[in-house]
């Protein structure tokens, strides 16, 4: 089976429970190498009162040990959340694995702990110089994000022809979608032909030149469907069930525009992936949940043994 090394998250919140609670069910699917030393996890296990499995691999001299608090934003738990990435993408690099899968971190701990990203994906184009693509999503619907963690203020400004047009390419090369690409627009109405906004013009060009691009690549992109993408769809209705049954894909132009309507339809099952890099993550599509974190709170697994799955499937 593959071996897949995973970064145990925050283990301030409820990264370490789904961990403890499906090493079994992992086991069936591939093998699975945990970036937390055993004291770290001896100390999770206890506050959770769950048994540590007999065959769990884990990896020792990962950070300075600390005290678990559960739901607490810490400088502590960030900088082990950070180190436990940083080893399973090392694991990843040197062939030493065949795919990691990352667990929940908190922003604000990693910050705390003096690190520069806002999160794996932020880190991960550092770490390979590629134009990672965050994609969102389950087999009935991915939805990849064209901006990610910035403010709405500034998603109009960065929306350009040449780094669209990337994305666009980037995006079919690694998705491989087998059906047209629902590209949504950015205002009401997908802008009413410029009435309401003008970024419309903007995604249209950018669609139209990687069109050209990938067509004039593989000529047999011809078929079975001649449109890769859509025109800009409206976003408002891009995701009601006629128009959905048209689309496995869908591309957004902003964070919430994809990832509200997705988590309302499939939050339970959703996974994130990192697409367009030299190895392969995955992830779940939640966070760390401190509010929960060790109450004794019956988690939902679906989203982390479907992570999972998608590893196997793609390797």
């Amino acid at each position: 089976m593959k071996t897949v090394a995973i970064s145990i998250g925050d283990l301030n919140g409820i990264g370490i429970q789904l961990v403890l609670e499906n090493h079994d069910a992992l086991c069936n699917i591939i093998t699975p190498l945990y970036c937390i030393d055993k004291n770290m996890l001896a100390q999770a296990a206890q506050k959770l009162n769950i048994p540590m499995p007999y065959n769990f691999q884990t990896i020792e001299n990962i950070a300075p040990y600390f005290e678990i608090e559960a739901g607490k934003v810490n400088k502590e738990s960030g900088a082990y959340a950070y180190a436990s990435f940083t080893t399973a993408v090392e694991l990843a690099r040197e062939k030493k694995v065949d795919a990691i899968c990352t667990l929940p971190i908190h922003k604000k701990a990693w910050e705390l702990a003096g690190v520069d990203y806002k999160g794996h994906t932020d880190a991960l184009r550092d770490f390979f110089d590629a134009e990672a693509i965050m994609m969102l999503g389950c087999e009935k619907m991915y939805v990849a994000l064209f901006t990610e963690h910035i403010p709405l203020k500034k998603v109009a400004s960065s929306i350009n022809k040449k780094d669209l047009t990337r994305f666009l390419v980037d995006f079919y090369h690694t998705a491989k979608p087998t059906s047209t690409v629902g590209v949504l627009g950015l205002n009401p109405h997908a802008g009413d032909d410029g009435v309401l906004g003008d970024e419309e013009i903007i995604i249209q060009e950018a669609i139209h030149q990687a069109t050209t691009y990938l067509k004039k690549e593989n000529p047999s992109l011809l078929t079975p469907h001649s449109s890769l993408f859509t025109h800009p769809l409206v976003p408002d209705v891009a995701f009601t069930p006629n128009v959905r049954k048209n689309y496995t894909h869908y591309i957004a132009m902003y964070h919430d525009q994809g990832l509200a309507p997705l988590k309302a339809l499939y939050f339970d099952e959703g996974i994130n992936v990192s697409l367009n890099l030299p190895i392969l993550r995955t992830s779940v599509d939640h966070g760390t949940a401190f509010d929960i974190a060790y109450s004794g709170c019956q988690l939902n697994n679906l989203s982390y043994i479907n992570a999972i799955k998608y590893i196997k499937e793609s390797l």
